[in-house]
């Protein structure tokens, strides 16, 4: 990667140098933290192209107050060439309007740095899981997996982006009774395999036609060994053998995404490695699980419900409403139990973690978060911190067609397959959908909208802002005219908006991967989409507005260079979607 800096980058360091530079004057005290210092452009772009805090962060800690202060920052900054103003705005913000010229030269940073234009060291290598899918591993990935799935891998994408240590990982439910429900369904496919009539599928057990090709196998495998045998014969042998071929078809349907994981962990071999029993003990230790009665459930009368005492985790004293048992009657543990267990292991291995959740699990986000903080105390080097835990949670995709709700897939029997989804209207069609929205606010996922060919369906009003300039490229290049930056002092103000609006990709990078908000880089697509739709519309009315202008091959390399520049900045952001960036339509 160059080194050179981005035009966020550039006057950031220019406004630290004029802070230290005001430090070695006495202006300021020396050592003070700069961290809270930004420098951003402001909310209203009429006031200015960058706007900065410093003397409202600083004031305090040079015994002065903010307009005093930015006024010798100001003093500073108007040196700058590049600055062509630098004003005070109310309390003691400044405003700087930059020099042309500086927008125009990055366009320059953008070519030079291509398709690490907007990546970042905000991380500095810091360890980041994040888990996501891990979908019950009883059958293929249906869309209710779907937009956790693009969730998980965007923001993965996004945060390696911004200069973080990623492992993504998928935490295989395979211990407990949903297993042992799918291994009775397999069996009865492989009765089925040996040519047994098993009629209607029984109530309870998972009807779709894609376990039939498990039970072929085994019926291939094991002849019929296994048919009139007792269950305590063939379960975990079944039970293995399906979980394989469920995690197979997963990884299949992951794969029609373009969703790979690095990691694939197994609760079953969690609970063989005795995880769960050492994060127990480590809760008792700290006086954080006890043996107690576990509360009636709203609802039942004294007389239905029998008091059992269990091992309970005191989620109280975090804010729940009741303690949480950590193993159920039997002594088997509950999901919340293997499920805390399971985040100390990964604790293990991290500097932070972020689960993407399904918002029906919101309830139990509270008290999940407030054991990973005891468990993982103990795991951090700093002694007593614990590591921080996100957990995203991603509300449900409802799927129409022309309006109407879509009917269950045959395949399937309960539910619409993602696979499906994904061959009707394509992987780059359902991956920036899933990021249109905010992933906690409610989707349609329209089958007929997210095809059409217009404004209103961002996916096409993105992708075709890219094939729209390569294409003008290819009449560039037919026409004998190579972009070129030889020219750029001529590309004018409505040239300069355009610039204005890629060079916001870098700190919306950065600030979509401090808040974990892939879908930041959809909206920055879409509005930088909108800006070059409506500069190309330009030229439909002024010929001299057009990219490639006859009799002039000067000014049609100058904005050539500019539309190959918004087609990087389109291609990096597209990519963090894992979006392609098409150069057709």
């Amino acid at each position: 990667m160059s080194d050179r800096k981005t035009l966020h980058a550039a006057f950031a360091a220019k406004v630290d140098a004029v802070l230290a530079a005001l430090e070695a004057e006495g202006a300021l005290p020396a050592g003070i933290s700069r961290a809270n210092v930004a420098v951003e452009p402001p909310r209203d772009a009429s006031h200015g192209d960058l706007a900065t805090n410093a003397a409202m962060v600083l004031a305090k800690h040079a015994a002065t107050n903010p307009r005093a202060l930015a006024e010798k920052i100001v003093e500073h900054l108007q040196r700058d060439a590049e600055i062509e103003s630098a004003e005070i705005a109310g309390p003691g913000f400044i405003n700087m309007r930059l020099d042309d010229a500086a927008w125009r030269r990055e366009l320059g940073a953008i070519a030079q740095l291509g398709s690490d234009y907007g990546r970042s060291t905000l991380g500095q290598g810091q360890r980041v899981n994040i888990e996501y899918v891990s979908a019950n591993p009883t059958g293929p990935m249906h869309m209710g997996h779907c937009r956790g799935a693009v969730v998980g891998d965007a923001l993965a994408a996004l945060l390696e982006f911004a200069g973080h240590a990623v492992t993504r990982e998928y935490y295989v439910n395979d211990a407990g009774g949903q297993v042992d429900v799918l291994a009775r369904s397999v069996h009865l496919r492989y009765r089925e395999a040996l040519g047994e009539d098993i009629g209607t599928i029984p109530e309870g057990l998972y009807p779709g036609d894609y376990l039939k090709p498990v039970g072929e196998a085994l019926a291939t495998e094991f002849g019929d060994t296994y048919r009139d045998q007792p269950e305590a014969e063939w379960l975990a042998l079944f039970r293995e053998r399906a979980v394989a071929a469920m995690m197979g078809l997963i990884r299949e349907d992951l794969a029609l995404l373009g969703i790979h994981h690095d990691v694939f962990s197994s609760e079953a071999e969690l609970q063989r490695a005795g995880k769960p029993e050492a994060a127990e003990a480590w809760l008792r230790q700290h006086d954080l699980v006890y043996d107690g009665l576990l509360e009636a459930p709203k609802g039942k009368t004294l007389e239905d419900w029998e008091a059992v005492e269990l091992p309970l985790f005191r989620s109280t004293r975090f804010g729940d409403d009741q303690d949480r048992p950590i193993r159920k009657s039997d002594g088997k543990w509950t999901y919340f139990g293997a499920d805390l267990a399971y985040h100390m292991q990964k604790a293990e291995t991290a500097d932070a973690l972020i689960d993407i959740w399904g918002a029906d699990h919101a309830g139990t986000v509270k008290r999940i978060k407030a054991a990973v903080a005891a468990l993982s105390e103990d795991q951090s080097e700093e002694g007593g911190q614990p590591i921080p835990f996100d957990v995203k949670l991603v509300q449900m995709v409802q799927l129409l067609r022309g309006g109407q709700p879509v009917k269950m897939s045959k395949r399937s029997g309960t539910f619409v397959t993602l696979a499906d989804v994904v061959r009707e209207v394509g992987k780059d069609v359902v991956r920036f959908t899933m990021l249109t929205r905010k992933p906690e606010a409610q989707m349609d996922f329209d089958f007929a909208k997210v095809v059409e060919a217009s404004k209103d369906n961002p996916v096409f009003y993105v992708q075709y802002a890219h094939a729209r300039i390569s294409s003008t490229l290819r009449k560039g290049a037919a026409e004998n005219i190579e972009p070129s930056a030889a020219a750029v002092e001529r590309l004018g103000s409505e040239e300069l908006s355009l610039i204005k609006q890629a060079a916001q990709f870098p700190r919306v990078v950065e600030a979509a991967a401090q808040a974990r908000e892939a879908h930041r880089i959809a909206f920055f697509l879409y509005d930088l989409a909108a800006a070059f739709h409506a500069y190309w519309n330009l030229g439909n009315d002024d010929p001299s507005k057009r990219f490639i202008v006859a009799q002039d091959a000067e000014l049609t390399a100058a904005r050539l260079f500019l539309a190959a520049q918004i087609g990087q900045v389109v291609r990096n952001g597209l990519a963090l979607l894992g979006v392609e960036a098409v150069e057709e339509m």
